[in-house]
């Protein structure tokens, strides 16, 4: 479970799909015999299989993490995080803090072996990457080389059980100490800090 204090909880539905839309590149942990393993994966969201809908993915077959697995999985979501320091606030008794935001999505494994299954995973995975490309990349499921690929990889789906969503954006400091770190973080070069400070404009009334 997530440490989510009730004013940075992400409660939106619509709101918790989309990040995990645009922050896709996820990290999937599980539990087994071996104990703990993690591996960083991109993830497809079929919002519509599920009453919290379905995490749909693929590793490779050589890794061990799928062989092993005993109860649900984990994949955290990660999004844009910046270091907010005091001295912005220009406040007294006031600490460092790092804004960020994140979803935790949880639910069993299903492993999938078959190669449609497979070739599903494939067409759709990368459909999703290449259809914004002016020439995208056609998937030809007949070509040689994505037969020996179906052979070196193992598909999986989570149906999503429960989801926790956050945005800790100092929505537990007054507006008048927002708008200062807004200030500080745009004007930092990077981008992570540029994020969290569009994030944190949308929290506010106007």
């Amino acid at each position: 479970m997530m440490y989510t204090p009730a004013s940075f909880q992400m409660s939106d539905p619509d709101e918790i799909r989309r990040f995990m839309r645009e922050h896709d590149f996820a990290t999937v942990v599980t539990h087994g015999e071996g104990g703990m393993i993690a591996s960083h994966l991109p993830l497809l969201l079929d919002a519509e299989a599920g009453p919290h809908g379905t995490l749909v993915g693929h590793m490779a077959r050589a890794n061990p993490q799928w062989r092993d697995i005993a109860g649900d999985a984990l994949a955290i979501f990660s999004g844009p995080h910046a270091y907010v320091s005091p001295s912005w606030y220009e406040a007294p008794g006031t600490v460092p803090t790092w804004n960020y935001l994140a979803v935790h999505a949880y639910g069993p494994v299903q492993l999938v072996e078959d190669r449609d299954g497979l070739h599903d995973i494939l067409a759709r995975t990368v459909f999703a990457n290449e259809r914004h490309r002016p020439q995208p990349w056609s998937y030809d499921p007949d070509d040689p080389e994505i037969g020996a690929m179906l052979r070196a990889i193992v598909g999986f789906r989570i149906e999503i059980r429960r989801l926790e969503g956050k945005a800790k954006l100092n929505q537990n400091q007054p507006e008048e100490r927002r708008r200062k770190v807004i200030r500080a973080l745009e004007a930092r070069a990077d981008e992570n800090a540029r994020a969290i400070a569009r994030c944190m404009e949308s929290t506010l009334g106007g």
